[in-house]
């Protein structure tokens, strides 16, 4: 169980402490990840041999991801072997003026500020965290946690929903979820699952205090996963944000040409919507260290999830090159007979 951060410490204790860790990792804010033991580094690591099918997606991905942190990080996300380091829960922080960061570390939920309520995206890992994270974090950051009117699940892993049912039964909020992921718990039974309540269509809108976000089907980490489009306010001017919903790869072919396709289809929709923003429920975006950097930077600096239209498309290139090379060495390892080597699919200990 990841505990959570100490309320009591002020976010310049958190920060001074928190950076420390991510110098001692490599990962300070504005760095490339640093390799690290049991993990990939940003270019592709050795162990994916020169002779892999996928290589040359993944040496596209690398060419295509430069030197710029966040594109650097994804690709060490989707590299073959990749483990998530250990990493402290930050303080919550307001990443933009109507969207609130609350994390446990190694996951992340967002919660939207609306007029009339809260949308809650992802719930975190339990009804501790839910009791220990998200509502003492809402309240710090001045929201009334009584406001959760909706809890959107992006994919039905426990990492994701833990929180959700506790959030329901104490504030009546919604439980909203892809119909294949609510298919999913139904089989699976897995331990605090929320009671099934709102199904998610494929481009459904959700609309709270005048805020609308779009929900989209992304399947292939799970088969119901739903990556949202938000609405984030930063000094009066509104930009278009995203948020993948579930990144690990499956394993099979089928399920990760299923993926590709995901990643198509919501890059269009991205185009659509003029996206400049990029969030991630996990810290395999370089996330966490920009959002130390945005907790310590001067008022009126310039938002680090603020990439623009052209880099967020690019962030969605560099996935699509390196679900290619997955492709291209589970058709290979099918080829041969044999399993993928991939790890299993879940969330807990990679970069998901």
């Amino acid at each position: 169980m990841i505990r959570p951060t100490r309320r009591a410490d002020t976010d310049a204790d958190f920060t001074r402490r928190r950076l420390a860790q991510l110098a001692v990792l490599g990962l300070a804010a504005g760095a490339a990840p640093a390799a690290l033991p049991g993990t990939a580094s940003a270019a592709v690591p050795s162990s994916v041999k020169a002779s892999s099918a996928g290589r040359p997606h993944y040496d596209r991905a690398s060419r295509l991801a430069t030197d710029d942190p966040v594109l650097r990080a994804l690709v060490t996300a989707l590299t073959p072997g990749s483990v998530l380091p250990p990493l402290p829960a930050p303080a919550p922080v307001k990443l933009f003026d109507n969207l609130v960061l609350l994390s446990a570390g190694w996951v992340s939920a967002m919660a939207v500020l609306t007029d009339d309520g809260i949308v809650l995206i992802d719930a975190l890992t339990s009804p501790a965290d839910a009791e220990g994270v998200v509502v003492p974090g809402l309240r710090a950051v001045g929201a009334d946690p009584a406001a959760i009117r909706h809890v959107v699940v992006t994919h039905g892993h426990p990492d994701h929903f833990g929180g959700a049912q506790t959030l329901a039964d104490r504030y009546g909020a919604r439980v909203h979820m892809s119909p294949a992921d609510w298919d999913l718990l139904a089989r699976t039974r897995p331990a605090d699952a929320p009671v099934r309540d709102l199904d998610i269509a494929d481009g459904a809108q959700l609309t709270l205090g005048g805020t609308t976000i779009e929900l989209h089907h992304t399947p292939g980490h799970t088969p119901g996963t739903v990556s949202p489009v938000i609405p984030v306010r930063a000094g009066g001017r509104y930009h278009s944000a995203m948020l993948w919903g579930g990144l690990n790869p499956p394993s099979t072919v089928a399920e990760l040409r299923t993926l590709l396709a995901s990643v198509h289809s919501f890059r269009a929709v991205m185009r659509r919507t003029n996206v400049e923003v990029e969030l991630s429920n996990h810290p395999n975006d370089h996330g966490l260290e920009r959002a130390e950097q945005l907790r310590r930077q001067p008022p009126g600096a310039a938002n680090p999830f603020l990439l623009g239209g052209p880099r967020t498309q690019r962030y969605m290139a560099v996935m699509d090159a390196m679900v290619r090379g997955r492709i291209a060495d589970a058709e290979a390892a099918e080829a041969a007979g044999a399993g993928t080597g991939a790890a299993s699919h879940s969330c807990r200990g990679v970069r998901t």
